[in-house]
């Protein structure tokens, strides 16, 4: 009995020294994750400080122009952020309606058969390189678009076809958060609305959707800030030179794709034009956190907690 007992304690000390070795390890895996993001930025801070401590370089003109050309001393980033803006804005017409109705299908209609191999199918296409969409975009895209409407009017390279690539690769992101969302609404609140006589199609859009409103409204935002931060597709298929204009046919370098236009070229150490990339990385990285604040913001607001 005692020999017994004996076991038991030790069988429980192993047991609390491996809870502690993972709780050891999750703890260190999150303070590593924190001090990448701290020093990502702090390096974007300090990189950029010569940038805007320049003389030349004012936050009125940089906020308040609309011409960027570091090499002559045009520091206005409106023209990198409408073209930013408008490629995010097409991946958002392409990715969220197909992404939500893809994420109802799965949540309320598909069997599970269907289910086993339609999300796989759905996954590959976020796991195909961003390289290989960005000549999708400029090989098949774009002449799809010149058929369409002219070859005077779509340019070879143009925020356009980015876009609706951009849209096909972020709609995996979105379907998924999105079902994700669905499949957590009570099968209670199903059931009452088929009892009050729902068709499936009345209980998906009227009573499933709008409980899951704060997770689609995150799908939809995480989705932006990724289609934010892309850089290849825009690098190959939207232009590489600044131009401030709204026109999705026409070509406009984004963010990314000036950093890596820039980044890529022969620049000097410390210059001016060498400074600026981590000026623009900073201003990409305060745009995805204001996106990331509003959909912390709306998944508080609108959370619906079901006991």
């Amino acid at each position: 009995m005692s020999e017994s007992k004996a076991n038991s304690t030790e069988f429980k000390h192993k047991i609390k020294v491996h809870e502690e070795i993972i709780r050891v390890m999750l703890f260190a895996s999150a303070a590593a994750s924190i001090l990448i993001t701290v020093g990502i930025v702090v390096i974007l801070g300090r990189e950029s400080i010569p940038f805007f401590a320049d003389p030349r370089v004012t936050f009125r003109e940089f906020f308040g122009s609309t011409r960027w050309q570091p090499q002559i001393e045009a520091f206005g980033v409106w023209p990198l952020v409408t073209a930013t803006m408008m490629t995010s804005g097409i991946a958002m017409l392409v990715a969220g309606p197909i992404g939500l109705f893809v994420a109802i299908y799965l949540s309320e209609y598909a069997t599970q058969r269907v289910r086993s191999w339609l999300k796989p199918v759905l996954e590959i296409l976020s796991g195909i390189p961003t390289v290989v969409y960005g000549y999708f975009a400029l090989t098949f895209m774009t002449p799809l678009l010149r058929s369409i409407f002219g070859n005077d009017i779509v340019e070879i390279y143009n925020t356009g076809s980015a876009g609706l690539v951009i849209g096909v690769l972020i709609i995996p992101l979105v379907s998924s958060l999105a079902e994700d969302a669905l499949s957590a609404v009570p099968v209670s609140l199903r059931e009452a609305a088929y009892g009050l006589g729902g068709t499936k199609m009345e209980t998906a859009l009227r009573v499933v959707l709008p409980a899951a409103i704060s997770g689609i409204a995150a799908s939809f935002i995480v989705a932006l800030s990724r289609a934010v931060g892309e850089t290849m597709i825009v690098s190959l298929a939207a232009g590489a030179g600044p131009n401030f204009t709204f026109n999705p046919f026409r070509a406009a370098e984004t963010i990314t794709g000036h950093i890596v236009r820039i980044s890529g070229g022969d620049i000097g150490y410390d210059t001016l034009d060498y400074n600026s990339v981590f000026a623009l990385g900073l201003l990409l990285f305060l745009i995805t956190l204001t996106l990331n604040m509003i959909s912390r913001r709306i998944v508080t607001k609108y959370r619906e907690v079901y006991e």
